[in-house]
């Protein structure tokens, strides 16, 4: 089964599609199947991942229950991919079922044995596509800046992934904090990732030992349809997120999670 992981945050811009599009490129390195699903209107995830949007199925067309899982998903070169569109801006106000939190969770069972990591990037708002990708995961992964907004995003996060875990998935576990666009040495840095210790603690999480550094090569990267991993493979971008991924799945090896193949 699947290892369903959500990279989330309220806060736009603190670089939760570049870390959902780095970690599929590090994971399929390493020889793991892997599906990306992009919840994000914008489909930036889609375009990073080098999906070209035709008249296929999207994840819309899942929610709504237009087509199954199966016929939305784009075999990628990095990934397989789930695409998004602008329809789905519009998903709150169609979606007014009873069980409307469960969709996505009901269209993941049906293909998480193909997989071992399925990768979700969710929109930057507390929407339903929010509350379904929180119900249908294992574990989130909180990207931020060393910023006040950014930390503000996260500590609004709090009663919603509080209410989730209450009402629609016990076992929802915050993987970490990830710090993007980390440079040691401003002031604020040190200040924001203290605040941050403490919201951490109160998730009942801890912020990762792995931190991002801002990058040219990481904007460069989506324009290409890759990910950091393949476009600068040699980048300090690149060895950190490589360094992130052992530090996200060490505690899956353990258990029922093997890797599909080895290292290259």
């Amino acid at each position: 089964m699947a290892k369903v992981i959500a990279v989330t945050n309220q806060k736009g811009g603190v670089g939760k599609t570049t870390t959902c599009c780095s970690v599929c490129g590090e994971l399929a390195r390493l020889g793991y199947k892997v599906l990306a699903v992009d919840l994000d209107p914008q489909s930036n995830l889609s375009f990073s991942l080098g999906v070209e949007m035709d008249d296929d199925f999207t994840i819309y067309d899942v929610m709504k229950g237009n087509c199954e899982i199966t016929d939305a998903i784009f075999h990628g070169e990095v990934c397989d991919v789930v695409p998004s569109n602008i329809l789905l801006s519009g998903l709150e106000l169609e979606m007014t079922g009873v069980g409307r939190e469960y969709v996505l969770r009901e269209q993941l069972s049906g293909v998480s044995k193909k997989y071992d990591y399925i990768i979700l990037d969710t929109p930057p708002a507390l929407s339903v596509l929010t509350i379904n990708a929180y119900t249908a995961s294992d574990e989130l992964v909180i990207p931020m800046l060393c910023e006040i907004l950014s930390l503000q995003g996260i500590a609004q996060l709090k009663q919603t992934i509080f209410a989730v875990k209450r009402y629609y998935n016990k076992s929802l576990c915050v993987r970490g904090i990830l710090l993007n666009k980390y440079n040691p040495r401003y002031t604020l840095t040190q200040d924001v990732e203290d605040l941050a210790e403490d919201i951490a603690e109160q998730l009942g999480t801890t912020i990762f030992n792995t931190k991002i550094s801002a990058s040219v090569a990481i904007a460069e990267a989506p324009a290409h349809g890759e990910s950091i991993i393949t476009y600068s493979p040699k980048s300090k971008s690149a060895q950190e997120f490589k360094a992130f991924v052992k530090e996200l799945i060490e505690p899956h090896k353990s258990g029922s999670q093997k890797k599909a193949g080895s290292d290259k």
